[in-house]
């Protein structure tokens, strides 16, 4: 069995948004532990400790959640909420897990290299997609799943039947789905510089050729019309 990060939590007995502001001014974080076929239970979690077992975990490892001294159970985590500016973790959702039943979860896509339709023939690499479905055991949930890219010219295209998982992981989904391609940079319209006139664009007080001709015409049109 594989060995797991330590994290501790406590009970919460309170909750709405201000039990929520003071739990998180004393240091803490709110949270949930989901578990198998009962009840979720509301939890605190010290800051410190969340952020250090996550930043060794990773967002895919399973951890050993211990809940007021209780017998600690596996888990994995299921949703975090971070404050963008502060890089504070607001709020974080965890799942109890059976360590012999497969579970799927969202991991990380990660490209890497450089195509040579980019760095030899000038295109850009285009990545719609950057999270994929597996499924495997909880303790064999990679952190990402890795593809070389390097050899994608322009017009090629990455699917989800390219990719190959490590053993015991399945990745889920349509193998045709696009993850990636490598396309034709799109070509930017020159800006006029200023003082250059655009195509049938006339200097100030001058008339356009077609405004010249439209006058014309009606001249033509009038004197006819008195001849008449």
């Amino acid at each position: 069995m594989a060995d797991h990060d330590q994290l501790t939590a406590e009970r919460r007995t309170e909750r709405g948004n201000g039990p929520t502001r003071r739990l998180r001014r004393s240091g803490f974080v709110p949270g949930i532990l989901y578990q198998r076929g009962e009840n979720s239970i509301s939890v605190a979690f010290g800051a410190r400790e969340l952020r250090r077992v996550l930043q060794s975990s990773g967002y895919t490892g399973v951890v050993d959640l211990e809940i007021d001294g209780e017998k600690a159970r596996p888990a994995v985590l299921r949703d975090v909420q971070v404050e963008p500016t502060r890089d504070a973790v607001l709020h974080v959702d965890f799942q109890e897990v059976d360590l012999t039943v497969e579970i799927e979860a969202s991991v990380p896509l990660r490209l890497v290299e450089t195509p040579i339709g980019v760095r030899e023939e000038g295109g850009v690499l285009d990545q719609p997609v950057f999270e994929v479905q597996v499924r495997a055991l909880p303790d064999s949930i990679p952190e990402a799943i890795e593809h070389d890219v390097s050899e994608l010219n322009i017009g090629d295209t990455l699917t989800l039947g390219d990719l190959s998982a490590p053993t015991g992981v399945e990745i889920l989904g349509e193998p045709e789905t696009p993850l990636a391609s490598v396309t034709v940079p799109t070509a930017e319209e020159p800006e006029p510089v200023e003082g250059e006139l655009l195509e049938g664009e006339a200097a100030e007080g001058e008339q356009a050729p077609e405004a010249e001709a439209s006058e014309e015409g009606a001249g033509e049109s009038d004197e006819g019309g008195s001849e008449e």
